[in-house]
C-alpha cells in the first residue's frame, strides 16, 4: 500500500441512487453519511424529488442518515429538512472529527457506518481516516467551482492508480 492508497475508496458507484441499500442494511450497516453537492444534487441545488424519495426509502429500511458538509448552515439545513436527515455543516472534511461526530449523533460506529460522496480528498479520505467504508460516486454535474475543478485533476491521477490496482487484483482472482 503506497501513499496514494489512503485516498482510495472502498467501492465506486455511478450514483448515490441505485446502490444496494437493502443488502447493506442486511450486512449490518445502520448509518449513512452523505455529501450533498454533486453527490445527491448538482452543486447548490435544493433537494429534489429523487433525493427526497431516496431518504424516505433509507429511513423505511431503518437507516439513520446524516449530511456531512463543509458548506454553511443556509445551504445544508434546508436540504436536510427537505430529506429528513440529520446534518453537520462546516464539518472540516477530511478531518476525522466531523465523521466521529456524525457517528455519535447517529449512534453508529465505523463498522456500521457508510460514507457516500463524490470527492476523494474530502469525502473518501475523511471516511478512511475515521475507519468508515467509503463509496465514491461520479459527480452529478460537470459544472463545479474552480477549486474543485483543480482537485478533480489530482483525483484523476489517484483514480488511475486505484483502477490499475483493482484491475491487477481482479486478474489475480482476488
Amino acid at each position: 500500500m503506497g501513499f496514494l492508497s489512503q485516498f482510495y475508496p472502498d467501492a465506486e458507484a455511478p450514483s448515490a441512487y441505485g446502490l444496494p441499500y437493502r443488502s447493506m442494511y442486511e450486512r449490518g450497516y445502520r448509518g449513512i453519511i452523505f455529501d450533498i453537492d454533486n453527490t445527491l444534487v448538482p452543486h447548490g441545488a435544493p433537494a429534489d424529488e429523487q433525493a427526497i424519495l431516496l431518504f424516505a426509502k433509507l429511513h423505511t429500511l431503518g437507516f439513520a442518515t446524516l449530511l456531512l458538509s463543509n458548506n454553511k448552515d443556509p445551504r445544508v439545513k434546508p436540504f436536510a429538512e427537505a430529506v429528513g436527515a440529520l446534518y453537520i455543516c462546516k464539518a472540516g472534511k477530511p478531518a476525522r472529527k466531523g465523521y466521529e461526530e456524525a457517528m455519535r449523533i447517529m449512534h453508529t460506529d465505523p463498522g456500521t457506518t457508510l460514507l457516500v460522496g463524490d470527492q476523494l480528498f474530502t469525502d473518501v479520505w475523511g471516511a478512511r481516516r475515521a475507519g468508515i467504508f467509503s463509496i465514491l460516486t461520479k459527480p452529478i454535474h460537470p459544472r463545479e467551482e474552480i477549486q474543485i475543478v483543480l482537485k478533480r485533476r489530482l483525483e484523476a491521477i489517484v483514480l488511475f492508480f486505484y483502477h490499475r490496482q483493482e484491475e491487477k487484483a481482479h486478474l489475480r482472482g482476488r
